[in-house]
């Protein structure tokens, strides 16, 4: 049979360092000895042996005594980590009360964050540069790094030998999870000062460049909406109000919220300005693609709306066989803009960049634009769509208490101002700039990865050579 295997030990061989008495095939898989054998010819430490501490707050019933906010204490959750990388845009976030609640979930700078349930294995390092406090949920434990960096750490945990370790360890039938006293038995190697330096540099480096994308897109949109005149513009928020019957009848919706006078402000702000709306800039692209329709082995990359989270989906999504995607899909092409409907605030909203080797199909919950002229780039569209003035329509233009999502016809009626035009090659220009600092972080941190798993198989030598070739490319 294809892909069988067989591991053969000795009984006190598998009983050896064993707490769980575990004698499951996932554990003994001959990849993962093959790691344990690669990691003990490097003096390995007990991951317990190099961190003061392993934290997390552990008790579930804890996440009855809060409730989720728009603002507050960021609350950082596996699904924040963007491949290596922790993402704040979308961020839940709670209340000072529910921060000191659960203080032993605070994430504080230099900790290595690594998710112990779901996206089991993601890791990512706490920056000073980060906006603190900051919490955490139950399945993402803290790391207090001691006498190692913790640069270093993230990178041999996230390399190849580091994630065989952790994928070995889950426990569950539905969810699978691992415990903290797991982690602290994950062996980490050690090599030289030197090299261990050098990972750590090339690695708190990617970290820095992949803080330039937010930074920048913050740029790009403080350039656009000064363009619009709306710079300092925020909601209003008034006690009470009122809205014609003719406009509730004409828009068939009698929910106050509809009529928010902030949503109605900002519609009027940007309607006066000359212009037209988003339904005469772009063209709502509605094809489906239908995955029993394809070959069973056609390869797609299939983007779900948490992967617009990051306002750029590119090559980096793995691609799936069709055979493996269970519902009917919306067909992207590179320069559309996908924008999803559910929970606004969430802004995942994202210009797709993945190359046409490889079909890209998206979420069924996506509104798919593909711009209908050059005056406006996808990338100015997505900084427009992403900013306050028309999140803060799209917010009030939901509907639904569970799962609220706005209509594609509120989408396409903003209304887009020749401003945005205007202004829009000096926002592609910023928007793009953050786009190859992503890249180039996420290439710098797989260099540093790549040299860490050198090490172990081959030499220090090796992998400082590789490093600095990779380095001299970029």
């Amino acid at each position: 049979m294809e892909g069988l295997e067989i591991s053969i030990l000795p009984l006190s061989e598998v009983l050896n360092d064993n707490r769980d008495s575990r004698l499951d095939s996932q554990y003994f898989r001959k990849v993962a000895l093959f790691t344990d054998d690669q990691i003990s010819r490097h003096a390995p430490s007990e991951l317990r042996n190099v961190a003061s501490k392993v934290l997390s707050f552990g008790a579930y019933a804890l996440t009855n005594e809060f409730e989720y906010q728009e603002a507050g204490v960021p609350f950082l959750r596996g699904t924040n980590f963007q491949g290596d990388f922790v993402n704040f845009s979308g961020a839940l976030c709670i209340s000072e009360d529910a921060h000191s609640l659960l203080h032993r979930s605070e994430v504080k700078p230099g900790m290595v964050l690594l998710s112990m349930s779901g996206s089991v294995g993601s890791v990512s390092v706490a920056l000073d540069t980060w906006q603190y406090p900051i919490n955490s949920n139950q399945d993402i434990a803290k790391i207090v790094p001691d006498g190692i960096s913790s640069f270093y750490l993230a990178a041999y945990l996230a390399s190849k030998h580091g994630q065989v370790q952790i994928e070995r360890q889950p426990v569950g039938s539905v969810q699978q999870h691992i415990f903290l006293w797991m982690i602290e038995r994950l062996k980490i190697p050690r090599f030289s000062e030197d090299f261990e330096r050098e990972i750590s540099r090339a690695t708190e480096h990617a970290y820095v460049l992949h803080e330039k994308v937010p930074q920048l897109m913050t740029c790009a949109d403080g350039l656009l909406m000064t363009s619009l005149g709306l710079a300092d513009w925020t909601p209003p928020e008034p006690l009470t109000y009122a809205a014609k019957a003719s406009d509730a009848l004409a828009a068939n919706r009698l929910d106050a919220q509809y009529f928010m006078p902030a949503k109605e402000q900002v519609k009027r702000a940007l309607a006066a300005l000359p212009g037209m709306p988003l339904s005469s800039r772009v063209n709502s692209i509605r094809e489906q693609w239908v995955p029993d329709r394809a070959p069973p082995t056609m390869r797609v990359r299939n983007y779900d709306v948490t992967d617009a989270l990051v306002p750029l989906l590119d090559a980096e999504k793995e691609t799936s066989f069709a055979a493996d995607i269970g519902s009917m899909k919306k067909v992207l092409r590179d320069g559309d803009v996908a924008v999803s409907r559910l929970r606004a605030y969430l802004k995942e909203i994202a210009v797709v960049r993945a190359g046409g080797a490889i079909p890209s199909v998206g979420s069924s919950e996506f509104i798919v634009l593909r711009p209908n002229g050059a005056d406006i780039s996808p990338e100015t569209l997505m900084v427009f769509l992403r900013s306050t003035p028309v999140q803060t329509i799209l917010k009030w233009c939901q509907d639904g208490s569970q799962h609220p999502r706005f209509s594609e016809s509120d989408l396409l009626s903003i209304p887009v101002p020749d401003a945005v035009a205007e202004a829009s090659a000096q926002v592609t220009a910023i928007v793009q700039k953050g786009f190859a600092a992503r890249d180039h972080a996420r290439r710098l941190l797989d260099a540093a990865k790549r040299a860490v798993e050198i090490a172990i198989e081959d030499s220090e030598a090796a992998a400082m050579a590789y490093l600095a070739t990779v380095e001299g490319t970029n």
